[in-house]
């Protein structure tokens, strides 16, 4: 229900504004943010106490999914939402929570978050921005600048992170009209443009000291951990901008004739229709699985005061989100690019929507932690976690390295062959981890070409597993002939990633490898993915193609 709730909402109050917002009307981007407050769309994550919906984290995604097709407007609602409300949600004082959560909830207030500066990016903790407590006591002095600030130009909270007495890096929260703040020209960007984007500059800046977000010298804990909540929702984003990328693909193919057929008749464009959709349905499930994690971990929390407890419980899933973010954003890049061929010369022209979601596209792969960054916190967290007996991560890797080549158990029923091949991706992963361990020791953390892999491996694994037993499990309960499309999509997606996969272990290897150990290795790598045969798919795409052909839209 909430979700087709916010789909009418985008259909009914942001399709029809697109060029205004595309031409930086903020007041109408405004109207519109306070319109969603009306409906509840802004207090999804806010408890009902203070005047929110208080939603379990998968209606939340959905929440951002169905948002997520709008583009510009999408990135103003979700930036609010998320980071610009969740850290006064889960670290705030009662006090704080009362003065700000229902103006945040009703779109009263509208929110910012104000992380990067310009010496501090990916490295956001070496930020100079500086807090010192007034002579009186009162107040902290804020000074120094923000920028790429989302929201920044129709904002009335900030969350700022400054350190005080230069060192102890500290989150607060900061009003619009206090004394010393003022905002940065508008940037002029590639896509995104209805959302706004300046610097937020801060000279004496005076915040109340009751304005502290949580405890001096912990901004870390809320700054790291909101961001892997920001990573979960720019990826239930990315699902729902996907689905509208391929929507328009469809709708095209089925409309532009060449050589008296509709280009949607032809193999090549059937192909890339399935593909595309395959590579969607692998990240609306590990976007869902993750969210029912999330849930798990944070779903009793709501109204709890114990901010230790509840940043314990936000870093659980880190890697989850890491990999929400990074598949997701990659998914909707690789969706409008081949939506945009489809269309051919006019998908080139601005008239088409597909024009704009190209060039929107492209900065979910840099915001929230740039791609590269969460490729590496995935490795860098299992091997941490291994360090602290967290993860019993030797006997696990020996295991791995045993397995590795041999015969699988074999697997019966619907899904087998897919259901080994997930086992054997997790074997490859598991065996080529310990081997760069092994291999370049502490090493290991400087030798980032090699992390990447070993990223792109526990990605494909994370996606492949989702895939593979949200089908199955399906299958399971209605019946085969009820879910055949999503047995179709899963096996589409699971030839593909296999190839991906022994095409990454391979380059792996060979980077840390040489002599007879690499020749052993390839062959192993071989051996335990060659086994794997999906079958018959090109019938598999053209059936998937069709199914969405007929119904004219992204459905499993």
């Amino acid at each position: 229900m909430i979700f087709r709730m916010a789909g009418r909402f985008v259909e009914k109050e942001v399709e029809p504004h697109r060029e205004a917002i595309e031409n930086q009307d903020f007041d109408k981007v405004v109207n519109i943010l306070r319109k969603a407050g009306g409906e509840g769309l802004l207090g999804h994550s806010v408890p009902e106490a203070y005047g929110g919906l208080g939603l379990d984290k998968i209606s939340k995604g959905l929440v951002g999914e169905a948002v997520g097709k709008s583009g510009s407007y999408g990135v103003a609602h979700s930036n609010h939402t998320c980071i610009a409300t969740l850290p006064i949600t889960y670290f705030g004082t009662n006090e704080q929570k009362q003065k700000y959560l229902p103006k945040l909830a009703s779109g009263e207030y509208i929110g910012a978050y104000c992380l990067t500066e310009p010496s501090a990016g990916s490295d956001a903790l070496s930020a100079k921005t500086k807090a010192e407590l007034s002579a009186d006591g009162n107040y902290y002095l804020l000074n120094g600048t923000k920028i790429y600030i989302t929201n920044a130009q129709f904002s009335d909270t900030f969350i700022v992170y400054a350190k005080v007495d230069g060192t102890a890096f500290t989150a607060f929260i900061v009003e619009k009209d206090f004394p010393g703040l003022s905002l940065g020209p508008e940037e002029k960007k590639m896509g995104i443009k209805g959302s706004s984007t300046r610097s937020v500059i801060m000279e004496d800046c005076l915040v109340p000291k009751e304005n502290v977000l949580g405890e001096i010298g912990r901004g870390h804990v809320i700054a790291l951990n909101v961001l892997n909540l920001g990573r979960f929702n720019l990826g239930a984003a990315c699902v729902g901008a996907s689905k509208y990328g391929l929507e328009l693909a469809i709708s095209y193919t089925n409309e532009r004739k060449q050589f008296k057929r509709t280009i949607a008749e032809f193999g090549a464009s059937k192909e890339k229709i399935a593909k595309m959709a395959s590579r969607i349905y692998a990240a609306e499930s590990l976007q869902h699985r993750t969210g029912g994690l999330l849930e798990e971990a944070l779903g009793d929390l709501y109204n709890s005061g114990d901010h230790k407890l509840i940043g314990k419980r936000m870093m659980e899933y880190v890697m989850e989100c890491a990999v929400c973010k990074v598949f997701s954003s990659e998914t909707l890049d690789k969706v409008v690019d081949e939506s945009l061929q489809l269309h051919g010369g006019n998908g080139f022209i601005s008239e088409y929507r597909i024009e704009q979601m190209y060039r929107d596209s492209r900065i979910n792969r840099i915001f929230e932690g740039s791609n590269e960054i969460n490729r590496l916190l995935i490795p860098g967290l299992l091997f941490k976690k291994a360090a602290k007996d967290e993860v019993p991560m030797q006997e696990i890797v020996e295991n791995a390295e045993k397995e590795l080549g041999n015969d699988l158990k074999s697997e019966e029923g619907d899904l087998a062959e897919e259901r080994a091949a997930v086992t054997s991706i997790r074997r490859i992963f598991l065996a080529l981890a310990g081997m760069a361990y092994n291999t370049l020791g502490e090493k290991l953390e400087d030798s980032q070409e090699t992390l990447m892999k070993l990223s792109e491996l526990a990605i494909q694994l994370y996606a492949t597993e989702s895939v593979v037993y949200r089908s199955w499990k399906s299958i399971k309960r209605n019946g085969i002939e009820e879910e055949r499309m999503k047995e179709n999509l899963a096996v589409s997606f699971v030839h593909e990633s296999v190839l991906d996969v022994e095409l990454t272990a391979r380059k792996l290897v060979s980077g840390i490898l040489s002599g007879d150990k690499l020749k052993e290795t390839t062959k192993l790598i071989s051996a335990e993915l060659g086994t794997y045969s999906s079958g018959d798919i090109i019938l598999r795409n053209r059936e998937i193609a069709d199914v969405l052909n007929e119904k004219q839209r992204y459905t499993c």
